[in-house]
């Protein structure tokens, strides 16, 4: 069974006198160690879709089934314990907190989370994210002395430190140059296979989907393709 199961998703705005449906009955599925990346010219519904996947706002017919649960059908704050604890989030910023280290930043994650862990269980978790994205030599830096390129990874350890079961990722290397974006997707696509998490991703660079292992072509609100990405390797 999919990890997460997008079904018959539908998303219409009023604008003005008229309403306009965005989404149009999406299916798609999402597997466990996968990355499924969206494509499509702006407005097709790429970053509807996967704010609606994540929970972050509410779609106007259809299921988001994670766990047997439609998230459709909870409270929200049943739908915000379900986002702090299963999902992790990396955007086109890294949206890193100015005044934290690199470990306060993981750790603070890892709080809002609500894992029960010591404090020395904690500090090996983030030892082995860190290491794991290649920023252990970084652990007490600040935001402003770290590079693009370097903020995105601390973002990504940051996104998963908590150990989720999907990540969802809107345009993370839309900030980069082209070698930093292809550092960042080679990362992303490594914690989805080494932490055997759900990956959905958003993206406009058709450089980037050699790291994806589906590739979803979204347009006028609706899923027209979904492809194999092994004709991209």
């Amino acid at each position: 069974m999919a990890q997460l199961q997008l079904e018959q998703i539908r998303k219409s705005f009023i604008n003005g006198e008229t309403e306009e449906e965005v989404l149009k009955g999406v299916d798609l599925a999402l597997e466990k160690g996968e990355v499924t990346a969206l494509v499509g010219a702006s407005g097709s519904g790429k970053s509807t879709l996967l704010t609606i996947a994540a929970g972050l706002q509410p779609l106007t017919s259809g299921k988001v089934i994670f766990e047997n649960q439609n998230l459709a059908e909870l409270r929200a704050e049943q739908v915000r314990a379900i986002r702090a604890r299963h999902f992790g989030f990396v955007f086109q910023s890294s949206h890193l907190v100015p005044f934290l280290t690199v470990r306060e930043q993981l750790s603070k994650m890892m709080d809002i989370a609500g894992m029960k862990s010591t404090k020395h269980e904690q500090e090996a978790q983030i030892h082995r994210i860190l290491d794991q994205v290649g920023m252990t030599h970084r652990l007490n830096a600040y935001p402003s002395s770290l590079s693009g390129g370097e903020k995105q990874r601390v973002a990504v350890a940051r996104a998963i430190i908590h150990n989720p079961k999907v990540l969802f990722a809107d345009e993370p290397t839309a900030s980069l140059d082209s070698k930093r974006s292809k550092d960042t997707m080679a990362l992303i696509q490594n914690v989805t296979k080494s932490l055997d998490m759900t990956t959905l991703t958003v993206t406009h660079d058709e450089e980037m989907l050699v790291y994806a292992d589906r590739v979803v072509t979204m347009k006028d609100g609706q899923a027209e393709s979904v492809e194999s990405v092994g004709r991209f390797s």
